[in-house]
């Protein structure tokens, strides 16, 4: 069903940017004058972690109504 690929793509293209706010803010602790911004990269990456559910929530109540409507139609 393509809706529930988009959210899938939606859900990897979130898990990618975490891992790239994590990856460039470990990098940054390396150098004392961008810890400050590695913490805020982590803090955007660890926010962005509550997106994942999110999205899984969603995808699973638009495709579950979907399917609900779609039966109905038969």
């Amino acid at each position: 069903m393509i809706i529930q690929q988009r959210y899938e793509a939606a859900g990897a293209f979130n898990d990618l940017l975490i891992a790239v706010w994590f990856l460039i803010g470990s990098f940054f602790f390396l150098y004392d004058n961008l810890v400050t911004d590695g913490t805020w990269l982590f803090i955007a990456g660890s926010a962005q972690l509550l997106t994942k559910p999110i999205i899984k929530l969603a995808s699973l109540i638009h495709v579950n109504r979907t399917r609900k409507k779609w039966l109905n139609c038969k």
